[in-house]
C-alpha cells in the first residue's frame, strides 16, 4: 500500500464510526470471525478498543490484520482502522485510482 493510498483510506475512515469494540475479553475467535466478515462486506472498518482492555491497541491491530489477512491503515489512540481489498467490483473503494 502506497502512502497516497493510506492517506486516502485515512480520509475515508475519519467520518466512520467504529463497528466493533474490543473489551476486557480482548481477542476472541468470534470477534476475529466477525471482523473478517465485516471486512469482506465493507473493505474498510474502524474498531474501538475500550478502556477496560489491557492490551496495546497497536498489538491488537497487528494481530487482527494477521488473522483476517487485512492491512492496518492506522492506529490512533484506541481506534484501529483496517482495510482488506474486496472481491466485488461494484463495492470497491477504488484504491487503484489513487
Amino acid at each position: 500500500m502506497t502512502t497516497k493510498q493510506r492517506a486516502y483510506l485515512k480520509s475515508l475512515a475519519m467520518t466512520m464510526d467504529p463497528i466493533f469494540q474490543i473489551g476486557k475479553n480482548s481477542m476472541t475467535p468470534e470477534l476475529t470471525r466477525a471482523v473478517e466478515e465485516a471486512l469482506d462486506a465493507r473493505e474498510l472498518i474502524k474498531v474501538s478498543v475500550l478502556k477496560n482492555c489491557m492490551d496495546d491497541p497497536r498489538m491488537l491491530a497487528e494481530m487482527l490484520a494477521e488473522r483476517t489477512h487485512s492491512a492496518v491503515v492506522q492506529v490512533i489512540g484506541k481506534k484501529i482502522v483496517l482495510y482488506k481489498e474486496g472481491k466485488d467490483k461494484n463495492k470497491k473503494i477504488g484504491l487503484d485510482r489513487v
